[in-house]
């Protein structure tokens, strides 16, 4: 059974985001990347399923620009075997990526796709329902356990009652949430034979996709400063403040 795993080069979370002066974007100039954390644990459950022989070959892909290599190396060093790198220089929107990403799938013919739940550039968590969609699989989202059997997968995914425990037929489409594992750090052995693994390089038009934008950028800004709290002493100084500001 091959796998393919999904990760995406985003802004580092340790870095603080600025909003550039024309409001057009944020600046990534710079700035350190990094991949997507819901996607490293992605590619850690796919590693974990390898090692227990329940996966055969794991597949990385990307899709963004050149620097998303150093992306895809990180992937090979996580436990990928080779990589796909979908080459695109301008920037893309969900649907576009979804599309790539669904084109690879059907072009590797692979049984299971593992997806971060979501980016954390824009926390849009939709690609991997739209992948799904495309493709007309199972899906099954917000994955806290997986286990796989045959040709069914057995996925415990976190909805607002608690715990939900879904069945899927294998192929599928898995998205991954913090709590489903605690990706490993990386060893220096591991991360020098990643530069020897394959990477291949495909273009939106060799998968025959149209890069489109569905959505416009109006504006881009900061969140407003928080004011400064006010200390008091006694409930009624509470109830007064409050009424000041119309709160109650």
């Amino acid at each position: 059974m091959k796998a393919l795993v999904s990760v995406k080069r985003v802004i580092d979370y340790n870095v603080r985001i600025q909003v550039k002066p024309d409001g057009s974007g944020v600046v990534t100039d710079g700035v350190k990347h990094s991949v997507n954390p819901f996607d490293e644990i992605a590619m850690e459950e796919a590693v974990r399923l390898k090692e227990k022989g329940k996966i055969t070959e794991i597949i990385a892909v990307t899709v963004g620009g050149a620097k998303c290599e150093e992306t895809l190396r990180t992937a090979l060093a996580f436990g990928a075997d080779r990589a796909v790198h979908v080459k695109v220089d301008e920037e893309i929107q969900s649907l576009t990526a979804a599309q790539a990403l669904a084109a690879v799938f059907k072009k590797e013919g692979t049984e299971i796709f593992f997806l971060g739940k979501q980016a954390i550039d824009d926390d849009a968590a939709q690609t991997g329902q739209m992948v799904a969609a495309l493709l007309d699989l199972p899906q099954a989202t917000f994955a806290s356990k997986v286990e796989i059997d045959g040709g069914k997968a057995t996925v415990t995914r976190e909805v607002d009652a608690g715990l939900e425990t879904l069945e899927i037929d294998l192929p599928a489409i898995i998205t991954t949430d913090l709590r489903l594992n605690e990706p490993r750090y990386l060893k220096l052995p591991d991360i020098m034979k990643a530069k020897k693994k394959p990477i291949e390089v495909v273009s939106l038009a060799d998968l025959g996709v149209t890069a489109a934008a569905a959505l416009k950028r109006v504006k881009v800004a900061t969140p407003p400063k928080r004011s400064k709290g006010v200390m008091v002493k006694t409930v009624d100084e509470l109830v007064t403040a409050l009424k000041g500001k119309g709160l109650i």
